[in-house]
C-alpha cells in the first residue's frame, strides 16, 4: 500500500511540475491592442505615441507589458471591416478605433464583446456608437472631439484673419455621414457673419484639383477645410493647393500648420490620443466600457503660421496673435 501511494504521489507531482509552467505563462500572457485605422501610418505618428503615453500613465508599457499591432486602411474605407474582422479573430484585449467615426462603425458592426475605444469621433450617440454620454452602456467609449461642431468657429477665425474676404469656399467630404450637418452649421454660420458661402462636396483625393479650381472661379477668397479624415490624411496635397492658388486656409489640426498650412483650429487630436491610451489601459485592469463615460476635449489649439502668412500678403491681426497656441515665425 505504501509503494502504491509513493507511486500516486510521484504521478500527481509530475503532473503538478507539467502544469505550473502553463499556468505561468497564461498569468504572463501580455495583452494585445489593436490599432485599426482608417488613415495612413505616416500621419499618426505622434498620435501614436501620446497612445503609448497614455497607456504608460496606467502602468502599460508597450513591448514589455502589452503588445500594440496595427492595421491601416489609407483612406480605403471598404478594407476596415476585414481588418476589423482580422483583430475579432485574433481575440485582441481592447480594439483603437482611430481615424473618426467610419472606423468606429466598422468596429462596432464586428464585434459586441471586445472593448473598443475611439480617440477621435463626432457626436458618439447621434452615430450609434454609444447609448449616452455619460453611460455607454456597450462595448464602446472613448472621446468625442468636436470636429464638425467647430467648423463654423474655423469660418469666424479665417473671416477675421482676412476680414476683406467676401466670398468664403469650404470643402466638405461627402462620404462623412455628417455631410449634411457640416453644410447646415457652415451655411448658418456664414449667415451670422455676413460672407457668401460656397460648398464644394467631394469623396476622393482624385477630387482635391478640380474642386480647388472650382471655388477659385467661384471667386472664394478664402476657404475651410472642413473636419474630415480624408482631409486630414491628404494635408499636404491639399495645402500645395491652396498655397499654389494663394487661398487663404483654415485647418483643423496643427499639423496641419506645421506643414506650410496658414492657420488651424481644434482640439488636440494628440491630448485626445493621450485621453484614449489612458482609457485602454484602464480596460485592461478589468474596468468595463459601458461604465467608463465618454470624454469631451479638454485642449484646443490655435495655431498659425507667419511665413504663409507673409507669403499670403496677411498681416494678422494682434488679437488672434494674443491667443494662439502655436505660433510658427
Amino acid at each position: 500500500m505504501l509503494d502504491v501511494g509513493r507511486r500516486q504521489f510521484i504521478t500527481l507531482l509530475g503532473g503538478a511540475a507539467a502544469a505550473w509552467p502553463l499556468a505561468a505563462r497564461a498569468q504572463q500572457a501580455v495583452p494585445v491592442v489593436g490599432v485599426l485605422s482608417s488613415q495612413s501610418a505616416a500621419l499618426l505618428g505622434g498620435r501614436i505615441a501620446a497612445l503609448k503615453n497614455g497607456l504608460k500613465e496606467t502602468g502599460y508599457i508597450v513591448d514589455q507589458n502589452v503588445q500594440m499591432e496595427f492595421l491601416w486602411a489609407d483612406d480605403q474605407y471598404d478594407r476596415l471591416p476585414a481588418m476589423v474582422a482580422e483583430f475579432v479573430r485574433r481575440q485582441v484585449a481592447v480594439i483603437v478605433a482611430a481615424g473618426g467615426n467610419v472606423s468606429a462603425v466598422a468596429a462596432k458592426a464586428a464585434t459586441t464583446t471586445i472593448p473598443v475605444v475611439f480617440p477621435i469621433v463626432t457626436d458618439p450617440v447621434k452615430g450609434g456608437l454609444v447609448a449616452s454620454i455619460n453611460r455607454p452602456g456597450g462595448n464602446m467609449t472613448g472621446i468625442a472631439a468636436l470636429t464638425i461642431e467647430l467648423d463654423p468657429k474655423r469660418l469666424e477665425i479665417l473671416c477675421d484673419l482676412v476680414p476683406t474676404a467676401r466670398v468664403i469656399g469650404a470643402l466638405i467630404d461627402g462620404n462623412r455621414p455628417e455631410a449634411d450637418d457640416q453644410t447646415r452649421s457652415l451655411q448658418a454660420a456664414a449667415r451670422i457673419v455676413g460672407r457668401q458661402l460656397t460648398i464644394t462636396r467631394i469623396a476622393s483625393e482624385r477630387e482635391f484639383d478640380a474642386a480647388i479650381e472650382s471655388l477659385v472661379a467661384q471667386k472664394a477668397d478664402a476657404l475651410v477645410i472642413g473636419a474630415s479624415p480624408l482631409f486630414n490624411s491628404r494635408g499636404d496635397r491639399l495645402i500645395a493647393l491652396a498655397g499654389g492658388h494663394a487661398l487663404p486656409t483654415i485647418y483643423q489640426f496643427s499639423e496641419s500648420v506645421a506643414s506650410g498650412g496658414l492657420i488651424s483650429y481644434g482640439a488636440s487630436a494628440v491630448d485626445s490620443y493621450r485621453q484614449a491610451g489612458v482609457y485602454v489601459g484602464r480596460i485592461l485592469k478589468g474596468e468595463r466600457p459601458a461604465d467608463l463615460p465618454v470624454l469631451q476635449p479638454v485642449k484646443f489649439e490655435l495655431a498659425i503660421n507667419l511665413k504663409t502668412a507673409k507669403a499670403l500678403g496677411l498681416t494678422v491681426p494682434p488679437s488672434l496673435l494674443a491667443v494662439a497656441d502655436e505660433v510658427i515665425e
